[in-house]
Protein backbone atom coordinates (compact mmCIF):
# COMPACT_ATOMS: atom_id res chain seq x y z
CA UNK A 1 0.00 0.00 0.00
CA UNK A 2 1.50 3.44 -0.82
CA UNK A 3 1.73 6.32 1.27
CA UNK A 4 -1.43 8.14 -0.74
CA UNK A 5 -3.10 4.60 -0.69
CA UNK A 6 -2.75 5.51 3.56
CA UNK A 7 -4.30 9.31 2.84
CA UNK A 8 -7.08 8.05 1.66
CA UNK A 9 -7.77 5.45 3.76
CA UNK A 10 -7.87 7.56 6.68
CA UNK A 11 -9.50 10.62 5.07
CA UNK A 12 -12.23 8.28 4.20
CA UNK A 13 -12.78 6.86 7.95
CA UNK A 14 -13.00 10.14 8.96
CA UNK A 15 -15.90 11.21 6.41
CA UNK A 16 -17.54 7.95 7.64
CA UNK A 17 -17.00 8.72 10.97
CA UNK A 18 -18.67 12.51 10.61
CA UNK A 19 -21.25 11.04 8.81
CA UNK A 20 -22.01 7.95 11.55
CA UNK A 21 -22.41 11.18 14.16
CA UNK A 22 -24.53 13.21 12.48
CA UNK A 23 -26.88 10.39 11.35
CA UNK A 24 -26.99 9.39 15.41
CA UNK A 25 -27.92 13.40 16.17
CA UNK A 26 -30.22 13.10 13.54
CA UNK A 27 -31.79 9.92 14.56
CA UNK A 28 -32.16 11.60 17.95
CA UNK A 29 -33.45 14.96 17.35
CA UNK A 30 -35.13 14.72 13.99
CA UNK A 31 -38.63 13.17 14.14
CA UNK A 32 -41.48 14.44 15.53
CA UNK A 33 -42.81 11.87 17.67
CA UNK A 34 -39.48 11.95 19.48
CA UNK A 35 -39.34 15.40 19.68
CA UNK A 36 -43.27 16.34 21.16
CA UNK A 37 -43.13 13.92 24.12
CA UNK A 38 -45.17 14.81 27.59
CA UNK A 39 -41.69 14.18 28.96
CA UNK A 40 -39.84 16.72 26.53
CA UNK A 41 -43.25 19.17 26.51
CA UNK A 42 -42.92 19.50 30.65
CA UNK A 43 -39.11 20.09 30.95
CA UNK A 44 -40.07 22.80 28.54
CA UNK A 45 -42.61 24.29 30.63
CA UNK A 46 -40.18 24.05 33.78
CA UNK A 47 -37.34 26.12 31.63
CA UNK A 48 -40.19 28.92 30.26
CA UNK A 49 -41.89 29.44 33.72
CA UNK A 50 -37.93 30.80 34.95
CA UNK A 51 -38.30 34.71 35.59
CA UNK A 52 -41.55 35.31 34.51
CA UNK A 53 -43.47 33.86 37.02
CA UNK A 54 -44.61 37.61 38.40
CA UNK A 55 -47.30 37.18 35.15
CA UNK A 56 -50.81 36.53 35.67
CA UNK A 57 -50.70 34.10 32.84
CA UNK A 58 -47.96 32.19 33.88
CA UNK A 59 -49.44 31.62 37.62
CA UNK A 60 -52.77 30.46 35.79
CA UNK A 61 -50.67 28.30 33.31
CA UNK A 62 -49.16 27.36 36.84
CA UNK A 63 -52.29 26.47 38.63
CA UNK A 64 -53.08 23.31 36.26
CA UNK A 65 -49.36 22.83 34.45
CA UNK A 66 -50.08 19.27 34.48
CA UNK A 67 -53.08 19.68 32.84
CA UNK A 68 -52.25 22.51 29.85
CA UNK A 69 -49.05 20.62 28.86
CA UNK A 70 -50.80 17.54 28.76
CA UNK A 71 -53.47 18.75 26.30
CA UNK A 72 -51.09 20.57 24.29
CA UNK A 73 -49.30 17.32 23.92
CA UNK A 74 -52.63 15.46 22.61
CA UNK A 75 -53.34 18.36 20.38
CA UNK A 76 -49.80 18.16 18.97
CA UNK A 77 -50.16 14.15 18.54
CA UNK A 78 -53.40 14.61 16.40
CA UNK A 79 -51.74 17.77 14.31
CA UNK A 80 -54.44 19.79 15.86
CA UNK A 81 -52.54 22.58 17.83
CA UNK A 82 -53.11 26.25 16.84
CA UNK A 83 -51.68 29.24 18.22
CA UNK A 84 -53.27 31.60 20.43
CA UNK A 85 -51.90 34.07 18.94
CA UNK A 86 -49.51 37.22 20.04
CA UNK A 87 -49.72 39.89 23.35
CA UNK A 88 -48.27 43.11 21.36
CA UNK A 89 -47.23 46.48 22.50
CA UNK A 90 -44.05 48.72 22.32
CA UNK A 91 -41.10 49.46 23.97
CA UNK A 92 -38.33 51.96 23.68
CA UNK A 93 -34.79 51.07 23.84
CA UNK A 94 -32.37 53.50 23.79
CA UNK A 95 -34.43 55.63 22.17
CA UNK A 96 -35.93 53.10 19.37
CA UNK A 97 -39.40 51.79 18.98
CA UNK A 98 -39.39 48.89 19.32
CA UNK A 99 -42.97 46.49 18.72
CA UNK A 100 -43.03 43.28 20.69
CA UNK A 101 -44.92 40.05 19.80
CA UNK A 102 -45.36 38.04 22.80
CA UNK A 103 -46.56 34.77 22.84
CA UNK A 104 -48.87 33.16 25.52
CA UNK A 105 -47.01 30.83 27.75
CA UNK A 106 -48.41 27.38 26.51
CA UNK A 107 -46.98 28.47 23.53
CA UNK A 108 -43.67 29.30 24.69
CA UNK A 109 -43.60 25.74 26.34
CA UNK A 110 -44.32 24.33 22.63
CA UNK A 111 -41.77 26.91 21.08
CA UNK A 112 -38.85 25.94 23.60
CA UNK A 113 -39.73 22.26 23.31
CA UNK A 114 -39.03 22.39 19.47
CA UNK A 115 -36.12 24.50 19.67
CA UNK A 116 -34.16 22.80 22.56
CA UNK A 117 -34.85 19.27 21.48
CA UNK A 118 -34.60 19.59 17.59
CA UNK A 119 -33.80 22.60 16.17
CA UNK A 120 -30.83 24.19 18.22
CA UNK A 121 -29.26 20.54 18.45
CA UNK A 122 -29.17 20.46 14.88
CA UNK A 123 -28.55 24.05 13.44
CA UNK A 124 -25.58 24.56 16.31
CA UNK A 125 -23.46 21.88 14.22
CA UNK A 126 -23.48 24.33 10.86
CA UNK A 127 -23.15 27.35 12.95
CA UNK A 128 -19.25 28.98 12.83
CA UNK A 129 -17.75 29.13 16.14
CA UNK A 130 -17.68 33.26 16.23
CA UNK A 131 -21.28 33.24 16.16
CA UNK A 132 -22.27 34.24 19.39
CA UNK A 133 -25.58 34.87 19.36
CA UNK A 134 -28.54 32.50 20.84
CA UNK A 135 -26.10 29.66 21.99
CA UNK A 136 -25.65 28.74 25.28
CA UNK A 137 -22.33 29.37 26.79
CA UNK A 138 -22.35 32.39 24.44
CA UNK A 139 -23.37 35.95 23.90
CA UNK A 140 -22.22 39.22 24.28
CA UNK A 141 -19.06 38.78 26.37
CA UNK A 142 -18.08 35.88 24.14
CA UNK A 143 -18.04 37.59 21.08
CA UNK A 144 -16.47 40.58 22.65
CA UNK A 145 -13.42 38.55 24.13
CA UNK A 146 -13.32 36.63 20.55
CA UNK A 147 -13.24 40.59 18.92
CA UNK A 148 -10.14 41.03 21.32
CA UNK A 149 -8.27 38.05 20.10
CA UNK A 150 -9.04 38.71 16.84
CA UNK A 151 -7.35 42.18 17.25
CA UNK A 152 -4.23 40.38 19.26
CA UNK A 153 -4.03 37.90 16.40
CA UNK A 154 -4.10 40.95 13.93
CA UNK A 155 -1.69 42.93 15.45
CA UNK A 156 1.34 40.11 15.92
CA UNK A 157 0.99 39.76 12.14
CA UNK A 158 0.87 43.23 10.87
CA UNK A 159 1.07 45.62 14.12
CA UNK A 160 -1.69 48.58 14.15
CA UNK A 161 -1.40 48.39 9.71
CA UNK A 162 -5.04 46.90 8.86
CA UNK A 163 -8.27 48.04 8.61
CA UNK A 164 -11.98 46.35 10.11
CA UNK A 165 -15.04 46.16 7.77
CA UNK A 166 -18.31 46.87 10.52
CA UNK A 167 -21.79 46.03 8.90
CA UNK A 168 -24.94 45.90 9.97
CA UNK A 169 -28.25 44.46 9.15
CA UNK A 170 -31.39 47.41 8.83
CA UNK A 171 -34.39 46.35 11.01
CA UNK A 172 -33.42 43.02 10.85
CA UNK A 173 -36.29 40.88 11.99
CA UNK A 174 -38.80 43.34 10.34
CA UNK A 175 -36.59 42.60 7.23
CA UNK A 176 -36.52 38.68 6.96
CA UNK A 177 -37.96 37.27 4.02
CA UNK A 178 -40.12 34.01 5.06
CA UNK A 179 -39.02 32.63 1.68
CA UNK A 180 -35.89 32.65 2.10
CA UNK A 181 -36.38 31.60 5.47
CA UNK A 182 -38.66 28.27 4.89
CA UNK A 183 -35.73 27.35 1.91
CA UNK A 184 -33.71 27.30 4.72
CA UNK A 185 -35.92 25.06 6.97
CA UNK A 186 -36.79 22.43 4.29
CA UNK A 187 -33.16 21.84 3.81
CA UNK A 188 -32.52 21.12 7.61
CA UNK A 189 -32.41 17.22 8.46
CA UNK A 190 -35.37 16.65 10.06
CA UNK A 191 -38.64 14.93 9.44
CA UNK A 192 -41.30 16.72 7.34
CA UNK A 193 -44.07 16.84 10.50
CA UNK A 194 -40.95 19.50 12.00
CA UNK A 195 -40.68 21.13 9.22
CA UNK A 196 -44.56 21.74 9.15
CA UNK A 197 -44.76 23.02 12.64
CA UNK A 198 -41.86 25.51 12.44
CA UNK A 199 -42.80 27.16 9.24
CA UNK A 200 -46.68 27.60 10.85
CA UNK A 201 -44.96 29.25 14.10
CA UNK A 202 -42.82 31.17 11.37
CA UNK A 203 -46.19 32.30 9.47
CA UNK A 204 -48.11 33.25 12.05
CA UNK A 205 -45.92 36.70 11.85
CA UNK A 206 -47.29 37.43 8.99
CA UNK A 207 -45.75 37.82 4.99
CA UNK A 208 -42.81 39.13 6.14
CA UNK A 209 -40.49 39.41 9.33
CA UNK A 210 -40.21 38.19 12.51
CA UNK A 211 -41.59 39.54 15.81
CA UNK A 212 -39.54 40.34 18.81
CA UNK A 213 -40.45 38.10 22.06
CA UNK A 214 -40.52 34.60 20.48
CA UNK A 215 -37.54 32.14 20.71
CA UNK A 216 -38.49 31.22 17.14
CA UNK A 217 -37.36 34.19 15.93
CA UNK A 218 -34.21 34.27 18.10
CA UNK A 219 -33.29 30.86 16.21
CA UNK A 220 -34.56 31.68 12.75
CA UNK A 221 -32.67 35.13 12.88
CA UNK A 222 -29.27 33.20 13.89
CA UNK A 223 -30.14 30.67 11.19
CA UNK A 224 -30.70 32.55 8.01
CA UNK A 225 -27.24 34.18 7.98
CA UNK A 226 -25.34 31.53 8.34
CA UNK A 227 -24.51 31.29 4.29
CA UNK A 228 -23.30 34.43 4.78
CA UNK A 229 -20.74 33.58 7.81
CA UNK A 230 -19.74 30.26 6.03
CA UNK A 231 -19.09 32.67 2.67
CA UNK A 232 -16.69 35.22 4.83
CA UNK A 233 -14.83 32.69 6.57
CA UNK A 234 -14.54 29.92 4.14
CA UNK A 235 -14.63 31.90 0.34
CA UNK A 236 -12.82 35.44 1.51
CA UNK A 237 -10.77 33.48 3.50
CA UNK A 238 -11.12 36.29 6.71
CA UNK A 239 -9.98 34.68 10.05
CA UNK A 240 -10.71 38.00 12.02
CA UNK A 241 -14.49 37.48 11.44
CA UNK A 242 -17.36 37.54 13.49
CA UNK A 243 -20.65 38.19 14.28
CA UNK A 244 -23.41 38.98 16.69
CA UNK A 245 -26.82 38.59 15.48
CA UNK A 246 -27.19 41.74 13.14
CA UNK A 247 -23.99 43.27 13.74
CA UNK A 248 -20.81 42.28 11.89
CA UNK A 249 -16.69 43.02 11.59
CA UNK A 250 -14.25 42.05 9.41
CA UNK A 251 -10.28 42.76 10.31
CA UNK A 252 -7.85 42.66 7.22
CA UNK A 253 -4.86 44.78 6.94
CA UNK A 254 -5.72 45.68 2.82
CA UNK A 255 -8.29 48.17 2.69
CA UNK A 256 -9.34 47.34 -1.31
CA UNK A 257 -9.80 43.81 -0.42
CA UNK A 258 -12.03 44.72 2.17
CA UNK A 259 -14.32 46.93 -0.35
CA UNK A 260 -14.13 43.65 -2.37
CA UNK A 261 -15.77 41.99 0.93
CA UNK A 262 -18.21 44.71 1.29
CA UNK A 263 -19.44 44.01 -1.94
CA UNK A 264 -19.82 40.19 -1.92
CA UNK A 265 -21.18 40.87 1.54
CA UNK A 266 -23.81 42.74 -0.12
CA UNK A 267 -24.52 40.63 -3.04
CA UNK A 268 -24.90 37.58 -0.45
CA UNK A 269 -27.45 39.89 1.72
CA UNK A 270 -29.50 40.83 -1.51
CA UNK A 271 -29.65 36.88 -2.35
CA UNK A 272 -31.08 35.78 1.20
CA UNK A 273 -33.50 38.68 1.55
CA UNK A 274 -31.23 40.42 4.58
CA UNK A 275 -30.99 44.48 3.66
CA UNK A 276 -27.46 45.63 4.51
CA UNK A 277 -27.93 49.23 6.39
CA UNK A 278 -25.12 50.68 4.17
CA UNK A 279 -24.93 54.30 6.55
CA UNK A 280 -23.72 51.78 9.00
CA UNK A 281 -21.46 49.38 7.10
CA UNK A 282 -18.09 51.04 7.00
CA UNK A 283 -14.39 50.62 6.77
CA UNK A 284 -12.75 52.15 9.60
CA UNK A 285 -8.27 52.75 10.30
CA UNK A 286 -7.37 50.31 13.26
CA UNK A 287 -5.55 52.62 14.62
CA UNK A 288 -8.32 55.32 14.71
CA UNK A 289 -10.60 52.91 16.58
CA UNK A 290 -14.10 51.75 16.06
CA UNK A 291 -17.17 50.85 18.17
CA UNK A 292 -18.88 47.35 18.22
CA UNK A 293 -22.14 46.84 20.31
CA UNK A 294 -22.02 50.17 21.96
CA UNK A 295 -18.13 49.36 23.15
CA UNK A 296 -15.19 51.73 21.93
CA UNK A 297 -12.21 49.71 20.97
CA UNK A 298 -8.70 51.22 20.71
CA UNK A 299 -6.08 48.93 19.82
CA UNK A 300 -2.55 50.93 20.87
CA UNK A 301 1.19 50.71 19.80
CA UNK A 302 2.16 48.43 22.18
CA UNK A 303 -0.62 45.68 20.91
CA UNK A 304 -3.26 46.20 23.84
CA UNK A 305 -6.53 46.10 23.37
CA UNK A 306 -8.07 48.84 24.98
CA UNK A 307 -12.15 49.15 25.19
CA UNK A 308 -14.04 52.45 26.46
CA UNK A 309 -17.53 52.62 27.22
CA UNK A 310 -20.25 54.29 25.27
CA UNK A 311 -20.83 57.73 25.76
CA UNK A 312 -24.41 57.79 24.86
CA UNK A 313 -24.69 54.93 27.67
CA UNK A 314 -23.25 57.16 30.32
CA UNK A 315 -25.71 60.40 29.83
CA UNK A 316 -28.34 57.94 29.17
CA UNK A 317 -27.86 56.47 33.03
CA UNK A 318 -27.55 59.58 34.33
CA UNK A 319 -30.82 60.57 33.00
CA UNK A 320 -32.42 57.22 33.85
CA UNK A 321 -31.02 57.75 37.47
CA UNK A 322 -32.66 61.15 37.88
CA UNK A 323 -35.85 60.04 36.73
CA UNK A 324 -36.04 57.41 39.07
CA UNK A 325 -35.63 59.49 41.46
CA UNK A 326 -38.38 61.52 40.74
CA UNK A 327 -40.46 58.20 40.47
CA UNK A 328 -39.43 57.20 43.88
CA UNK A 329 -40.21 60.39 45.33
CA UNK A 330 -43.79 59.97 43.82
CA UNK A 331 -44.24 56.74 44.97
CA UNK A 332 -43.85 54.86 41.20
CA UNK A 333 -40.38 52.92 41.87
CA UNK A 334 -39.52 51.14 44.89
CA UNK A 335 -35.64 51.23 46.19
CA UNK A 336 -35.05 47.63 45.47
CA UNK A 337 -35.72 47.89 41.71
CA UNK A 338 -33.67 50.85 41.37
CA UNK A 339 -30.78 49.40 43.26
CA UNK A 340 -31.37 46.15 41.29
CA UNK A 341 -31.39 48.38 37.79
CA UNK A 342 -27.85 50.11 38.49
CA UNK A 343 -25.91 47.34 39.97
CA UNK A 344 -26.90 45.54 36.98
CA UNK A 345 -25.71 48.68 34.72
CA UNK A 346 -22.47 48.83 36.85
CA UNK A 347 -22.00 44.38 36.13
CA UNK A 348 -22.12 45.48 32.22
CA UNK A 349 -19.86 48.50 32.27
CA UNK A 350 -17.01 47.19 34.72
CA UNK A 351 -16.17 44.64 31.67
CA UNK A 352 -14.30 48.16 30.08
CA UNK A 353 -11.68 50.58 31.53
CA UNK A 354 -13.70 52.55 33.47
CA UNK A 355 -12.64 52.81 37.08
CA UNK A 356 -12.82 56.96 36.86
CA UNK A 357 -16.84 56.64 35.52
CA UNK A 358 -18.04 53.91 38.18
CA UNK A 359 -16.67 56.15 40.56
CA UNK A 360 -18.11 59.22 39.31
CA UNK A 361 -21.59 57.39 38.89
CA UNK A 362 -21.49 56.27 42.58
CA UNK A 363 -21.15 59.71 43.62
CA UNK A 364 -24.27 60.60 41.91
CA UNK A 365 -26.17 57.56 42.83
CA UNK A 366 -25.73 58.36 46.87
CA UNK A 367 -26.16 61.51 46.31
CA UNK A 368 -29.43 60.67 45.28
CA UNK A 369 -30.14 57.56 47.02
CA UNK A 370 -27.68 58.12 49.75
CA UNK A 371 -30.42 58.47 52.07
CA UNK A 372 -32.83 55.52 51.46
Amino acid sequence: MTSQERREGRYKRRVEKRYQKKRAIYRQHGRYDQVYTFGNLYDAYQKSKKGVMWKASTQKYKANALLHVFEDYERLKNKTYKSKGFYEFDIFERGKPRHIKSVHISERVVQKCLCNESIVPIVSRSLIYDNGACIAGKGIDFTLNRLDTHLHRHYRRHGRDGYVLLFDFSKYFDNISHEALIKIVNKLPIDLELKKSMCYFIKQFGHKGLGLGSQISQICALLLPNALDHMIKEELQIKGYGRYMDDGYLIHHDKEYLKECKNRIQDKCNELGIVLNLKKTQIVKLSKGFQFLKVRFLLSETGKVIRLVNKASVVRQRRKLKSFYRKYLNGEMLAYDIECSYQSWKGHVKKVRSYQLLKRMDQLYYKLFGGI
